[in-house]
């Protein structure tokens, strides 16, 4: 049975632990704020970047030969670069082990193509560094307040491996912000650019060819693509490690209360055994 010393100090190492959940809790809600706010704002911009494409494609008359738009060429899956974005940091629960599983599952359905990862977040660079899966990149440091800027660098290294043919296909998996308690696991593939069809019935009149313009922001397309999947994976991690820090601390609250109870137990069963031995050595002497 565990002293009475052993017990109070396990009572003060989970307060200790309690107390830097709550405030761990509290950076990450404060946090979710400003980044939740960031990935909402991203997103009718990206939508209208697709009705935009769209638009020109139906103005340019449809693309059949994509020969002077490298981007939009679809080739045969053989070399595949995968951009994984994690977090750089721990304790937020299941966020990044299941995003990791599904980059596995997708390696694994991929068995005759040669892929390469790209790791957005220290926590996917470790993961990969210690199996057999090559790296191409790795970004440490830039996710926890994502810049347009790398997201541009990633996005012209993607598209210069394409279009020189080095790859044949690039897709990016991170997690979507849906809510505080939940977040979506998604994976697309941002190259070759798959252009949305059903334009707008608007007859815009361009000041540029629909085809010169279609050409200059298919480039635009990936870096935003790839900027809001950074802005998202941290709004879903900020969330990720409230929700985890909440639930820990109440777990922490629950564990003192039980071993306070216990302290109790085993401070009333020292005492009652001092006093039987004390009333029974004053029985002997008697």
């Amino acid at each position: 049975m565990p002293s009475l010393i052993n017990i109070r100090r396990r009572i003060r190492s989970v307060n200790n632990t309690q107390q830097i959940t709550k405030a761990m809790k509290m950076v990450s809600a404060a946090k979710l704020h400003h980044a939740r706010d960031r990935a909402l704002a991203s997103r009718p911009y990206a939508g209208m970047m697709t009705q935009v494409l769209s638009d020109l494609a139906a103005a340019a008359g449809g693309i059949e030969d994509p020969g002077d738009l490298p981007l939009l060429q679809v080739r045969e899956e053989k070399r595949i670069q995968l951009i994984v974005v994690t977090s750089d940091r721990g304790l937020a629960g299941a966020f990044n082990a299941n995003l990791l599983r599904a980059s596995e599952r997708f390696i694994e359905d991929h068995p005759k193509a040669d892929i390469h990862v790209e790791s957005i977040g220290r926590k996917a660079r470790d993961y990969f560094a210690r199996r057999s899966v090559p790296i191409s990149g790795e970004h440490v440091g830039i996710i926890e307040k994502p810049r347009y800027e790398d997201a541009k660098a990633i996005a012209a290294k993607m598209i210069g491996l394409y279009s020189r043919q080095e790859i044949d296909a690039v897709y990016i998996i991170g997690n979507e912000f849906k809510s505080v308690m939940n977040s979506n696991l998604t994976i697309r593939r941002i190259l070759p650019i798959a252009l949305p069809e059903g334009g707008s019935q608007i007859d815009f009149i361009y000041e540029e060819p629909a085809g010169e313009l279609l050409k200059a922001l298919l480039p635009r397309y990936v870096e935003i693509s790839i900027y809001r999947a950074m802005l998202e994976s941290v709004s879903a991690e900020h969330a990720a490690r409230m929700t985890a820090m909440d639930a820990a601390t109440r777990n922490a609250g629950e564990m003192s209360e039980r071993l306070t109870l216990h302290f109790h137990h085993a401070r009333q069963s020292a005492i009652t055994t001092e006093l039987i031995e004390i009333v029974s050595g004053a029985a002997a002497l008697s």
